[in-house]
């Protein structure tokens, strides 16, 4: 089993590598950096913004694979370069990662649970009053743009709060509570993280049950099954020790893979709620021709098909003993 993981993560990394590669290659050769200086009044010596470019690595005069020559041996020392206004990638990454980490974090789990036990129980309950509302449900969700649902949960959040602020609507926290995370913090930050991870969850929530319905359906009339309650189990017993963790496998990548999807829906919720994470850090970079910050952001990506991968692969050793032996 060891070795089997330690083979998967070596196939990860190189994903990894070659991912990040193909999202700097296509930042460097679609965005134009030296745009962000054109057009100022007074106008900027261009000899002194090309030594700037030069020195961010930010020039789109020289060959890109010559900036990515640089750029990668500086990545494999930890140095993430310099934004386009000279700050520290590596600070921002890490201000940022933690603020999407939590939010992607938290919806997967609780998106991925529930989807998967609204789509068990739907597929019990096959055509009955459950089944039929959850699935309309799924596919209105389904149906909407992510950044639609959380515009009406911030509308719907604003009229219950009635003038009070109860349920936070915009950023991460009140400013009172920057750096701190003792109990009243903890519960300004719980606040602002209401609607952005309920806005995530309804979506998983929603995507997951539909699979997780369709593969329940198809172990239901298994034989296993029937000669589990023949055996005496009752029928619930029967459903989730064996039924349900036999349903769940099809559905495992897609649990976890998910995360890299959930990503870009992140991206919109970030920017909806005045979330400062990894997802409007990529849309203020391409906007700002930041190629440096772009190049973060695709290394994030990478980095979570790593973790989702691993994931997958524990959750597949835990479900099915077939893989432990390999």
């Amino acid at each position: 089993m060891g070795r089997y993981l330690l083979r998967r993560l070596a196939s990860y990394l190189v994903l990894v590598a070659v991912a990040a590669s193909l999202t700097y290659f296509l930042a460097g050769l679609s965005l134009n950096p030296r745009a962000r200086f054109e057009g100022r009044n007074p106008p900027l010596p261009e000899a002194a913004v090309t030594r700037t470019l030069d020195d961010y690595n930010l020039n789109p005069d020289t060959p890109v694979v010559a900036r990515f020559a640089r750029w990668a041996g500086d990545v494999a020392h930890g140095d993430l370069g310099r934004t386009i206004d000279g700050d520290s990638v590596n600070d921002d990454f890490g201000r940022r990662v933690g603020v999407s980490a939590r939010l992607l974090l938290l919806a997967t789990l609780a998106g991925s649970a529930l989807g998967v036990a609204v789509g068990a129980y739907g597929a019990i309950r096959q055509y009955r009053l459950f089944d039929r509302f959850s699935t309309l449900v799924s596919f209105f969700v389904l149906a909407m743009p992510v950044f639609v649902i959380g515009v009406a949960l911030k509308i719907g959040a604003t009229a219950l709060n009635e003038g009070t602020q109860t349920i936070k609507v915009l950023g991460e926290y009140d400013a009172q509570y920057a750096g701190r995370w003792d109990p009243a913090a903890l519960l300004n930050r719980a606040q602002h993280m209401l609607l952005p991870a309920l806005t995530l969850i309804i979506v998983q929530v929603a995507l997951y049950s539909r699979y997780q319905r369709s593969t329940m359906l198809d172990v239901l009339g298994a034989d296993f099954l029937r000669t589990a309650r023949a055996k005496g189990l009752r029928r619930r017993t029967a459903l989730v020790r064996h039924g349900l963790r036999t349903a769940v496998l099809p559905v495992v990548p897609l649990l976890v893979y998910n995360i890299v999807l959930l990503f870009a829906g992140a991206t919109f919720v970030e920017k909806t709620f005045g979330w400062h994470g990894m997802g409007e850090l990529l849309v203020d970079s391409v906007a700002g021709q930041d190629v440096n910050s772009v190049a973060a952001v695709g290394l994030f990506a990478a980095a979570l098909v790593v973790v989702a991968g691993l994931l997958a692969d524990l959750l597949y050793a835990a479900l099915d003993p077939r893989v432990r032996v390999r």
